[in-house]
């Protein structure tokens, strides 16, 4: 039996200085990894943070598993910002323990098994650490929460090659088959291998979209090379 969307948008506004979504429509469904792809200012942080609740829409609806941005939907939904927004004075472990006091769905036990797997000292000050090591305990934090959707706003973004490896395979690894991931990233040769579905984005419309092998196997290049070929400048 198949689940219902877990991110829906329903004629969708939202508007700053001018419009960046105008009867913006699109369902999302689980079990799948989703690029939202675009040039900057195409939407996808705004869409991300509407998702999130941390932006109201001014018409239309945004829906979380069929409610409305809220406290419920917000236990359902793990957010990883672009920025690092870590407190700077907690240690990894106090970290851990204030995600857990938030999230019933927090997993303690995995969050210290890959803070020990990448020798990450869980007593730790995150000012202490490096930015890559700061980019990885942020993920450790979100990837060990057990959402329904996770919402990463480029996640390997500024980071090295290693660490970009590292953080897809902690995408792969912890996140159940019935949730979806929605990744905006402008990295896209890196992280075309691990999805299955993909969204383009120009001026708040999804210009292109579908299933990432068969879009490739029936255009004969890869997803990289659609962006470049579709927002060639």
């Amino acid at each position: 039996m198949s689940l219902p969307p877990i991110l829906t948008c329903k004629d969708l506004c939202k508007r700053y200085d001018a419009p960046v979504f105008e009867s913006f429509n699109l369902s999302l469904p689980c079990g799948k990894i989703i690029g939202l792809l675009g040039p900057n200012g195409s939407g996808k942080t705004t869409l991300i943070k509407l998702a999130a609740g941390l932006l109201t829409p001014d018409g239309g609806d945004i829906l979380i598993g069929g409610i409305p941005p809220c406290e419920r939907s917000k236990a359902i939904v793990a957010y990883l910002p672009e920025r690092n927004s870590l407190p700077e004075w907690m240690s990894a472990e106090q970290l851990i323990g204030f995600f857990k006091s938030f999230f019933a769905d927090f997993d303690e036990a995995a969050a210290l098994r890959m803070l020990l797997d990448l020798g990450i000292n869980p007593k730790s000050r995150i000012r202490t650490l490096s930015k890559g090591t700061k980019e990885k305990v942020q993920l450790i934090m979100v990837m060990s929460r057990r959402a329904r959707l996770y919402l990463l706003d480029e996640p390997i973004g500024g980071v090295d090659p290693a660490t970009r490896d590292y953080i897809l395979r902690t995408i792969i690894q912890n996140y159940s088959p019935d949730s979806t991931i929605l990744i905006s990233t402008h990295l896209i040769a890196d992280v075309e291998p691990i999805l299955d579905d993909f969204l383009f984005l120009k001026n708040g419309r999804v210009v292109l979209s579908g299933n990432v092998k068969e879009f490739c196997a029936q255009k004969g290049y890869t997803l990289d090379e659609a962006f470049r070929r579709e927002f060639r400048c």
